[in-house]
């Protein structure tokens, strides 16, 4: 690291003192209780680039915090911009990688009972990193490369994109100010912060200022946006951010606006998909929007904002053997235009001008993204636009696209931030008419309030019948609540057979059946058991005490704490029933079933 300083652009003689105070602080940081900074980061890495080395990690907060030698290699290579994209200057960027070692399957991840109350859209990830960072590279002559090159990564379960995006604005500016020091504060601030608390308005020192953000919760309603009061937001003690995730999709979406329900689909159905970008920054944006269409649906597949050649899953994602997996990649290296090019989508973002419509004196026909076929040898094309094999079942808006994709007034010279909201409507719109007959057939599989019985274990939802649910679309499909037309059956079979329904419907299951073991609960704790013991044999009794210790088991498995008033009531109708057994019984079933 000849030339390079820890934090600025210094020289060796800062770089070494910020070295030893890294040495001496990480002995101090392994005695300090990481827990609160765990609920929201799970490290903070500096990456530099080393003559000899290359790419690598050169410091991690906290210095206990593991990574597998895998996990150390991708986010290294992740953190630069791939194939001199000529990011000159300061630039942000995020990516996501499977978690590979200690922290697999969401080992050390910090989760809350509040957490549970978040969007799924916003739920912590248990199987992937999000790496948000902040490169910087500057031409500096006392470095033999001739480049300063370094950056600042946050990473984290947590897909909070906005959010981290502002945080690290506050965070790597002052790091390559200040030095390691200044980063060290950062997370010692962050290590104050008290748990993500959906729902919450939550006030959050950084660096000598108030960071204030709303968390939402899964109730809210699409378009919330709830804030600070106008006195909090001209404080300039406070960094407002408005939302966590509030992304642009007219931003990163405008030069393929015209094919929108295209896209839409592609995403819904979890078609692979390849997004070909000319910067870090525009990959990452446009894959993180593509998934945020069909909110709020999450996107069960797996997808990759930033992705290179040296990642470890390279060769699983581009192999010609077999079909392409179902995974959104983004990608800036030309190389991957003629690697990728058997895979059946591909959107190529290039360099527009956003936040307006097609520049003047260029004709309408040039700036419209169109469905448009390339030759096969033609691999260095970025002119935006969708390549796409897929047999499209909806038609266009034309309505919509003709009044975002406009170039003459209002559009033209509406403001970016009313053409996000309008897509965003648009597509909420579309994914909810989509979701109402899946909802609505749902409910037919919950089982009557009648089949639940306190003697009887609780009832679960009956299993989902693809043939039954197509039939009910004939009279009660998307087509009564969405002007568009097309053939609604056709992209339900599609979807019927895709990880985003597999999700769903797991997701649903799971809060039918909860709600069905709630209303069970609630009928056992009022249940007169002297009544029902009347004509009972000893073994019914039995099968019963069996159930309700169950039932005990599972409150006190979910709440550890703090026990519902319902466990007081399960275990009361436990001694009743004991207390009418045959004394021989009584001492047998008596260890087992009373608390001691």
């Amino acid at each position: 690291m000849s030339g390079m300083a820890e934090g600025g652009q210094g020289g060796q003689a800062q770089g070494s003192v910020l070295r030893h105070v890294s040495r001496e602080d990480s002995s101090r940081a392994v005695a300090i209780s990481w827990e609160n900074f765990s609920h929201w980061v799970c490290c903070a890495c500096v990456v530099t680039f080393d003559l000899e080395l290359g790419q690598a990690i050169e410091t991690i907060i906290p210095s206990h915090y593991v990574l597998s030698d895998s996990e150390k290699s991708n986010i290294s290579y992740l953190s630069f911009p791939d194939s001199n994209s000529g990011c000159m200057g300061d630039t942000q960027f995020h990516f996501r990688i499977r978690c590979s070692g200690s922290g697999a399957g969401g080992t050390g991840l910090q989760q809350t009972a509040d957490h549970y109350n978040a969007p799924l859209v916003l739920m912590p990830e248990t199987g992937y990193y999000y790496g948000f960072v902040y490169f910087r590279q500057v031409k500096d002559s006392d470095i033999r490369r001739g480049y300063f090159q370094k950056s600042v990564v946050l990473l984290t379960r947590l897909p909070y994109i906005t959010f981290f995006y502002q945080i690290l604005q506050k965070i790597a500016p002052e790091y390559f100010t200040n030095g390691l020091p200044s980063l060290e504060s950062a997370c010692y601030n962050i290590n104050q912060w008290l748990p993500p608390r959906p729902g919450h308005v939550v006030q959050l020192p950084l660096l000598g200022q108030l960071v204030q953000v709303r968390l939402p919760t899964k109730s809210d309603k699409p378009g919330d946006t709830r804030g600070p009061d106008e006195a909090i937001k001209r404080s300039s003690a406070v960094m407002v951010i408005p939302a966590v995730h509030d992304l642009n999709l007219y931003q990163a979406l405008q030069p393929v606006l015209n094919n929108f329900e295209l896209i839409w689909e592609l995403v819904l159905t979890n078609e692979p998909i390849v997004v070909i970008a000319t910067s870090p920054t525009l990959c990452a944006n446009t894959v993180q929007a593509l998934v945020s269409l069909i909110h709020p649906l999450k996107y069960a597949g797996d997808y990759r904002p930033f992705f290179t050649i040296h990642d470890s899953e390279f060769k699983h994602y581009t192999t010609r053997t077999q079909a392409p997996p179902q995974v959104i990649l983004g990608v800036t290296n030309p190389f991957f235009s003629k690697t990728l090019e058997h895979w059946p989508h591909i959107i190529r973002i290039g360099v527009e001008p956003t936040g307006t419509a097609a520049p003047r004196g260029r004709p309408k026909e040039e700036h419209k993204a169109t469905q448009r076929s390339r030759s096969p040898g033609d691999h260095t094309d970025l002119r935006p636009g969708i390549n796409s094999k897929y047999k499209q079942m909806l038609h266009k808006d034309k309505t919509f696209i003709k009044l975002i994709v406009s170039t003459k007034t209002p559009p033209g010279k509406r403001p970016m931030e009313v053409q996000n909201v309008m897509i965003r409507k648009h597509a909420l719109e579309l994914t909810t008419s989509f979701i109402i007959p899946l909802e609505r057939y749902l409910a037919s599989l919950m089982p009557l309030k009648r089949d639940v019985s306190p003697w009887r274990p609780p009832p679960q939802l009956k299993p989902f019948n693809t043939e039954q649910f197509l039939r009910g679309m004939e009279g009660a499909g998307p087509h009564l609540t969405s002007g568009i037309k097309g053939n609604w059956s056709g992209l339900y079979k599609r979807f019927l057979n895709c990880p985003n329904f597999v999700h769903w419907f797991s997701v649903r299951k799971a809060e039918a059946n909860q709600k069905l073991r709630q209303l069970h609960l609630d009928m056992l704790c009022k249940a007169d058991v002297n009544f029902w013991m009347r004509d009972k044999q000893e073994v019914e009794i039995v099968d019963f005490l069996i159930q309700v210790k169950d039932c005990v088991s599972n409150i006190l498995m979910h709440h550890p704490s703090a026990p519902p008033p319902a466990l007081q009531a399960l275990q009361a109708q436990i001694r009743t029933v004991v207390s009418k057994l045959p004394e021989d019984l009584q001492s047998c079933l008596s260890p087992n079933f009373l608390p001691s």
